[in-house]
């Protein structure tokens, strides 16, 4: 499972915070793919989907200067995961700047 990196330039508590605001827009845009992610540890979150009865499983990381996804696909639904992580992406950069501006409450 190749891991993304999102860069970013945050406090953790902020990266963190930008990282479930941005998951659980996503979320919500897309619930048709029962997004899910749950917290193991601070910087760890294990996040799946659900495409056309198939589960994906992934993971995101907060890390000292970037967002880390992984979403570990079968070869059949390659396509989706990187469509996928760049919607994810934009997700997160969104709520990275709207964190710089003082956004997130």
């Amino acid at each position: 499972m190749a891991q993304h990196d999102v860069p970013h330039d945050l406090s953790f508590e902020l990266a963190k915070k930008a990282t479930e605001k941005a998951f659980d827009a996503y979320a919500a845009r897309f619930a048709e793919y029962s997004p899910t992610a749950t917290w193991t540890s601070e910087r760890h979150a294990d996040v799946s989907f659900r495409v056309k009865g198939v589960s994906l499983d992934g993971a995101l990381e907060i890390k000292e200067q970037a967002i880390g996804m992984e979403l570990d696909v079968p070869l059949l639904f390659r396509p989706f995961r990187k469509k996928a992580l760049e919607i994810i992406e934009r997700e997160v950069v969104e709520w990275i700047e709207k964190a710089k501006r003082g956004e997130l409450e």
